[in-house]
């Protein structure tokens, strides 16, 4: 069989992709899952992971060339093929292949933006059938911090990620700041999307959130995904939540952000960018500090929700070298626990593919 190595689609926002460097050369076996090649979106740097074995025969794009979404990347063939094979694949891809980005957005999925209880609220809704999985991210991050995540849990479900109140495009004021708050605002937007019972996701901050709507509506809550959740032990990175917190420029920023991840290189210029632009919207720094001593005053988690882990199904991700939450905080919990080695905070993001299989496999157990 001959197989066609795309450019993916890696989040709403994400119209094209720029060639890092190939890990693979022509003549290479690969196995599914493996990294072929690194691209770099304007929001983070990943691994393209094939989704199928074979022979890398061709190599279409070359290092630093910007592709739109869906080009043509690269040959693999299972089994055998000729030349001349290999050539009308290509043909007849690029003969089909529409290039229009304007196009392919007009076509594609778009965020929603409703008002519930006086507030704004912005959702990403994809996928169908089935009990539906809410992604909740975390402190300072939005519905962009699910964007490796999404679109492949999606394939099996309905998936919906939101923005919480202070963060993204949803309303920025805040009452308290506290968990009851976000709590309820999730719920709002379960009440308001008609679901009574779903599966919740949350990393970090959004974990805390979820483990609060499942102590606050425990029969809407199918089952629990925590993931390096915060509520589940008092130990945090104060520094880290301080220094986000009051970062107004790259310099500044850069420290912060670096601790999120294992490989420091994926926090990008364009990353920066797009955070400080966050950061300078009017009514965040007064978000970003409620939230910041309600939930952490001290430097030390204020709420500890461990016992509300296993009245619900639950599924426990860590990365190991978690530098903002620590990883044994998973232990002793009456739940699946899977720490995954090396990884570091934003593990949905850095270990996409072994999260989303986790939770796909754990969510086809649930009833």
């Amino acid at each position: 069989m001959i197989h066609t190595l795309t450019m993916p689609k890696w989040g709403l926002s994400m119209t094209e992709g720029r060639i890092d460097v190939w890990l693979k050369q022509p003549g290479d076996r690969v196995e599914k899952g493996e990294e072929v090649l690194d691209v770099e979106t304007d929001k983070i740097s990943s691994s393209v992971e094939a989704p199928f074995s074979g022979v890398l025969r061709r190599v279409l794009a070359q290092s630093d060339e910007t592709l739109p979404v869906g080009a043509l990347l690269g040959i693999v063939v299972e089994g055998e093929a000729s030349e001349a094979q290999i050539d009308a694949v290509i043909e007849s891809f690029n003969a089909g292949f529409v290039s229009s980005r304007t196009e392919a957005e007009a076509t594609g999925p778009s965020a929603q933006k409703i008002e519930v209880g006086g507030r704004l609220l912005r959702y990403l809704d994809l996928g169908e059938g089935a009990t539906p999985l809410v992604l909740v991210h975390g402190f300072g991050g939005d519905l962009n911090n699910w964007l490796f995540n999404q679109p492949a849990l999606a394939a099996e479900r309905r998936v919906i990620a939101l923005d919480l109140p202070g963060h993204g495009e949803s309303g920025k004021a805040l009452q308290t700041g506290n968990a009851e708050e976000l709590s309820q605002a999730v719920l709002a937007l379960l009440d308001h999307l008609q679901l009574d019972r779903v599966h919740l996701a949350g990393h970090s901050m959004g974990g805390l959130v979820s483990l609060t709507v499942a102590r606050q509506a425990p029969a809407r809550v199918a089952s629990l995904t925590l993931i390096a959740s915060a509520g589940l032990g008092a130990a945090i990175n104060g520094d880290y939540l301080h220094g986000f917190t009051e970062a107004n420029n790259r310099n500044a920023l850069k420290p912060q952000l670096v601790q999120l991840f294992s490989d420091p290189a994926l926090v990008t210029r364009q990353m920066l960018e797009d955070m400080l632009k966050f950061k300078r919207l009017e009514g965040v720094d007064q978000a970003l500090k409620q939230l910041n001593a309600q939930l952490f005053e001290g430097g030390r988690q204020r709420l500890d929700l461990r016992n509300v882990v296993g009245q619900q199904p639950s599924l426990v991700i860590w990365g190991s070298d978690d530098a903002i939450i620590p990883a044994g905080h998973a232990q002793g919990l009456e739940a699946q626990v899977e720490v995954l080695p090396g990884q570091g905070h934003m593990v949905q993001l850095e270990a996409a593919e072994q999260v989303n299989q986790l939770i796909a496999t754990f969510l086809k157990s649930q009833p």
